[in-house]
Parts: C-alpha cells; sequence; structure tokens
C-alpha cells in the first residue's frame, strides 16, 4: 500500500486561493475515484473537487471556512501500489503559519498554594423533577386538588405525584410550592441561550461584497412611482397567445427591455467604475446581472447581451440562470460579468427598497410591489390603476442624479407606453 497527496489544483483564472465551502468526506472513509471530495469556493463560483484516486483517506488538511493555496495538499489516501508520496512535498504547507509570538514562548507555571479548607457548602434543595408527561397524559388528581391548583395557578402536568400511577395529593402540591416549582399557566421562559454561526462560504463573500459596496460606493437613490397597467394588460395577451415553447412571462422581461433601451440612451449607467486607475469603463454590450435569492443566499446571475435578445429570449434565458443559481449549477461565467443589475423581490417587494449596487457596477434597478392604487387620470378623473415603484440606485461619483434621473424617467415612459418596448 502507498500514499497518495492530493493538492489543491489550479481553478484558473489566475486564482491563487480559495476557500473550503464543504466537506464531503471525512477521515477512515473509502472512496472511489471522481467521488465528491471537498467544495472550493473562488470569488465566482463553487468549485467541486472530486477524488482522484480509489483510497481510503488518511488526512484531510482545514475545515470550512479556511483558505487553501493552490498546491496545498488537502487530502492524503492510502491506495493500492506506490501512490505518489515520492512526489508529494516533504512537508505540507500550513494554510495559517504561527507568528512568533505564538510559537513556542513557555512561562514557568506559578506554585500553586495549598488550597484552603473550605466549609462544604449546604447542598441546594432543588425543585422535585416532574415526570415526563407523555403527549395527552392528563395528570392524575382529585377534584379538590385540581381546583386548587388552578386558584394557585399551577401546571399539575409539572407537579410529581407520589400517589398510585403518579396521583397527586394536596402534599405533593404542597412540597413542590415549597421547592419553588410553581409554574404559572401559560408563563413564558426567558429565553437565554445564543447560538454562534460561523460567516463563511457565500455569506461571507456576500458579506465582503455588500462592505465593498457600501464603504466605497457614494449612493445615490432616486425612487418614482410607474403606472404598469397598459404593460400588465400587453403581458397577460401576450400570454394569452404565446406559441408552444415560449415561457409565461412575468413583469422582469419588460422591465428589462425597458432598461436595455433606457440604457442605449444613458451609457455611463451600463459601466464599471475602477477607483484604483480612475477609470470608467462602458460596456456596448449590456449584460443584465438579476439579483436572485438561493438556498445559500443572494446570487447575481447573468443575463449576457442582452441587446441581442428579444423578450422571450431574454425571459427564457432569465429562467434558465436564475434556475441554476438557486439549484447550484451556475456557471462561473454565468455568475460573472454583468454590467448592471436588477433586483425584485416580486410580491413581497415592499413600496421602497435602497438597493445596494453590485460592485464594480455603477447601477442597480430596484423593483417593487405592483399594487392596485387610486390615481388621478387627465386631471380630473380618478381611475384604479396598477403602480410599482422603481427604487434605484447609482455611483454618484459617476453618475449624476440628473442623468439617473433621467435614465429612469425613460424606463418608466417605455413601461407606460409598452408599445414603444418593440420599437
Amino acid at each position: 500500500m502507498g500514499q497518495y497527496y492530493f493538492n489543491l489544483p489550479d481553478l484558473g483564472e489566475g486564482i491563487v486561493e480559495a476557500e473550503i465551502a464543504a466537506l464531503h468526506v471525512q477521515v477512515g472513509d473509502i472512496v472511489t475515484e471522481d467521488q465528491p471530495l471537498i467544495d472550493m469556493m473562488t470569488d465566482k463560483a463553487t468549485v467541486e473537487l472530486p477524488s482522484p484516486v480509489d483510497g481510503k483517506i488518511l488526512s484531510i488538511s482545514g475545515q470550512p471556512g479556511e483558505m487553501v493555496t493552490v498546491g496545498t495538499p488537502m487530502v492524503v489516501f492510502e491506495v493500492e501500489g506506490a501512490g505518489n508520496a515520492d512526489t508529494a512535498p516533504a512537508e505540507a504547507p500550513k494554510t495559517e503559519e504561527k507568528t512568533p509570538e505564538a510559537a513556542e514562548v513557555k512561562t514557568p507555571e506559578p506554585v500553586k498554594a495549598a488550597p484552603a479548607p473550605v466549609a462544604a457548602k449546604p447542598k441546594p434543595v432543588s425543585p422535585p423533577k416532574a415526570p415526563k408527561a407523555k403527549t395527552g397524559d392528563k395528570p392524575l388528581a382529585s377534584p379538590a386538588v385540581r381546583k386548587r391548583a388552578l386558584e394557585e395557578n399551577i401546571d399539575l402536568s409539572q407537579v410529581p405525584g407520589s400517589g398510585p400511577a403518579g396521583r397527586i395529593s394536596h402534599q405533593d402540591l404542597d412540597d413542590f410550592i415549597a421547592a419553588g416549582g410553581r409554574i404559572s399557566h401559560g408563563a413564558k421562559k426567558a429565553r437565554t441561550g445564543v447560538e454562534e454561526i460561523p460567516v463563511i462560504g457565500i455569506r461571507r463573500k456576500i458579506a465582503q461584497q455588500m462592505e465593498l459596496s457600501k464603504r466605497s460606493i457614494p449612493h445615490y437613490s432616486y425612487v418614482e412611482e410607474v403606472d404598469v397597467t397598459e404593460v400588465e394588460k400587453l403581458r397577460n395577451f401576450m400570454n394569452a397567445n404565446r406559441e408552444e415553447g415560449q415561457p409565461k412571462l412575468s413583469i422582469l422581461p419588460f422591465i428589462m427591455m425597458a432598461t436595455l433601451k433606457g440604457l442605449e440612451k444613458f451609457p455611463e449607467c451600463n459601466a464599471h467604475y475602477d477607483a484604483e486607475q480612475s477609470m470608467v469603463r462602458r460596456f456596448d454590450g449590456v449584460h443584465l446581472g438579476i439579483a436572485t435569492q438561493t438556498p445559500n443566499g443572494l446570487m447575481v446571475p447573468v443575463v449576457s447581451h442582452a441587446e441581442v435578445r428579444d423578450i422571450w429570449d431574454m425571459a427564457t434565458e432569465m429562467m434558465r440562470v436564475t434556475s441554476a443559481g438557486r439549484e447550484g449549477r451556475a456557471s462561473r461565467e454565468e455568475l460573472s460579468g454583468s454590467t448592471v443589475t436588477i433586483t425584485s423581490l416580486g410580491k413581497i417587494g415592499g413600496i421602497v427598497t435602497t438597493p445596494v449596487i453590485n460592485h464594480p457596477e455603477v447601477s442597480i434597478i430596484g423593483v417593487n410591489k405592483i399594487v392596485p392604487r387610486p390615481m388621478v387620470i387627465n386631471g380630473s378623473e380618478i381611475q384604479i390603476r396598477q403602480m410599482m415603484n422603481l427604487s434605484s440606485s447609482f455611483d454618484h461619483r459617476v453618475v449624476d442624479g440628473f442623468v439617473a434621473a433621467e435614465l429612469i424617467q425613460f424606463i418608466k415612459g417605455a413601461l407606460e407606453q409598452p408599445a414603444t418596448l418593440f420599437m
């Protein structure tokens, strides 16, 4: 038998380190070739590392949340044959080096004084423990005992009975009260527990990205209401008359279309800003990030090259990449490269939101929920209209408030006159 050292391989695109997102095996497991071993998270995606060999796992280096550099030994296998121990590094590099101060500084242990005799404290009298009542069990007690328990505000299910079959007597009730075991009906117990949850994996990436955005980008927010009555009528008509294979349209593809047209007029909002180089990069193509809630947290799958798609293709691609994101199947390419982001919480979208810009983008379009509201039409007529707010944020360093407002007003106009979306 030999040993096989499995090092973190090159994950591509110049990545030099990655985070352990999940371990699928443990020491002692017998694994087969291609069996999933470890999920590694990079800045863009989670990569599943399969076992390179058949064998038994002797050791695993690292735990979820730890960073590992490319080339670091991660798993040692016991395998048939010679293995690759001869080519493995003599000593595995460690992901975290000890500081000199923490290495081997020993201080003499203080001489402990002989403990002084301590008078034994009287053992506190604990309330008698109640027997665990079975579900649906009714404590055995006489009517008089029940009446007294009710008057004393005591839950009889908590009182241990000393009689036959656990029957509760007056004396049991007295003992329970004397021991401090009075429990009020319906009383709430104070909760004092604290659960510590490590922020690792995707959650840590989300935290870092949000912190970067809020720390470095001066957000300018703009909210406008949009009458979507006409676009809703058009959407319902198109859904009722769609051809086989065409997806059912939500409001989002129409908003994507309106945003696409708006960015053609205001290209400064379809850009990235590199603060270190003082450089704005405007893009000819429009790659729409769709903020998506997944079981692992917020992700932004990308509908690439929206400028060449019609509304059906845009809806189909949006559903494909967002489903891939929710199911953990999205590739690095599908999760990167957006030039502007749309975020929507659908029916729980609230009235107003303050979306955080997806760094290094400079614009994010937030969609609030659609609600019927009475509106004044033509100056005097009141109608119930389908209304929706757009809550959007812009990087005020490179997008002026006037330009941002013009973009949103353009999107509003396009949605209120939906025929213009197809002109």
